[in-house]
């Protein structure tokens, strides 16, 4: 039996690479002969730098940057074989980085992307993969632009400071100076939403309220990533108001396709692509993938979903997703090729114990799901006997 495990990390308690590993161990407690591929995924956001290392091999760069709020922050870039970066927003300007009661999208700011994707300028990158997921800002990647040498004046002449408040006084936008290097090199920005910059589907409104947003802080961002859109388009030439995932990373997406032209692609397939994973659909018999939870949304370019269709373009190989918890409309994904979804609890637990115990967990559902497999094949192979 081939069994090829591809789950994305399951946020905040276990990367990609330890959930497949535990899936693994399950798997071989009922099947200890199977052939086990592990190809740990990622959609653009935390996890996919660490995701993309451990199928193809690479450094892993530390860099000193800005941290969402100004603090100092540890980020991390990679360098693969080919000399391509990987650099997530996360890891630079991301939720993890801020405390809950310290969230405030009016002032946190992009600028620590901005310093890592020079980093691996200096580095010699010229190729650039940039997960957009995760992001605690919502600043329409001001901050991520400015440490790249674009500058955003006010009426009176005065740069504006950090945060996505600050763009409700933006007048004009000046890329005189921008990183020369940057025409010279090619970026692609990951991400798992096609939400454009502004409007009810935009980065304040959806995205908002889990980086801290009230409803009065919503209505104020919305705003000025519009002043934002209208000055963009006035002095760079460009509308991305309503381009497919420039509200990304509260915004960063238009910064990268503005600044740095960078395309903006589905997430999970471009890392599928990388990771070569048709080539290991070969002679598989099962697939496994998996998440923190799995909701209605799902559909839209996260990892479970995106795994299974892949898998169901060679045949009718079965997709199972083990995951932390089934949200309202979970069910949706049967619909997009996952054939089967296995929470992970085994009872009432409390969400700093299902953390504390996700290794556990993880290889405890895979085995369960593994038992299943083996029962159905007992009852094929008595079918055919009789």
């Amino acid at each position: 039996m081939k069994i090829v495990v591809a789950p994305d990390s399951f946020k905040g308690c276990c990367t990609a690479a330890a959930a497949s590993r535990a899936f693994a161990q399950g798997i071989a407690a009922v099947f200890p002969q199977a052939e086990i591929v592990h190809l740990p995924v990622g959609d653009g956001g935390e996890g996919t730098v660490d995701a993309l290392l451990a199928a193809l091999g690479g450094t892993k760069e530390t860099v000193d940057v800005t941290g969402p709020l100004g603090e100092r922050a540890a980020a991390v870039f990679a360098v693969l074989p080919d000399g391509t970066a990987v650099v997530e927003v996360a890891s630079a300007s991301g939720l993890p980085l801020v405390p809950r009661e310290r969230l405030n999208p009016l002032i946190a700011t992009s600028r620590g992307t901005g310093e890592l994707i020079r980093a691996a300028l200096d580095r010699g990158c010229r190729k650039f993969l940039v997960g957009l997921g995760g992001s605690a800002t919502n600043d329409a990647g001001m901050g991520m632009a400015q440490a790249l040498g674009v500058s955003f004046f006010d009426a009176a002449g005065r740069e504006l400071g950090p945060g996505g408040a600050e763009l409700e006084r933006l007048d004009h936008i000046d890329v005189s100076r921008l990183d020369a290097r940057l025409s010279q090199s090619r970026f692609t920005a990951l991400c798992d939403v096609k939400n454009p910059l502004c409007g009810p589907d935009g980065a304040s409104a959806v995205y908002g309220p889990q980086k801290g947003a009230t409803p009065e802080m919503i209505a104020r961002l919305e705003a000025a990533l519009y002043r934002f859109a209208q000055i963009a388009r006035r002095d760079l030439g460009r509308d991305v108001l309503a381009v497919p995932g420039s509200g990304a990373a509260g915004g960063l997406g238009a910064a990268l396709a503005l600044f740095c032209g960078a395309r903006i692609q589905p997430g999970i397939d471009t890392v599928l692509e990388l990771i070569h994973f048709d080539a290991h659909m070969s002679g598989c018999d099962l697939v496994i993938t998996g998440e923190g939870s799995i909701d209605g949304q799902s559909a839209y370019g996260k990892v479970p979903v995106g795994v299974a269709r892949r898998a169901k373009r060679h045949g009718r190989i079965p997709v199972a997703a083990v995951v932390g918890s089934m949200k309202p409309g979970a069910e949706k994904a049967y619909e997009y090729g996952i054939d089967v979804i296995m929470p992970t609890a085994t009872g009432p637990m409390t969400l700093d114990e299902s953390i504390a115990r996700a290794p556990e967990l993880l290889s405890g559902a895979a085995e369960r799901l593994m038992r299943i497999v083996r029962m159905m094949l007992k009852h094929v192979h008595l079918s055919t006997e009789q």
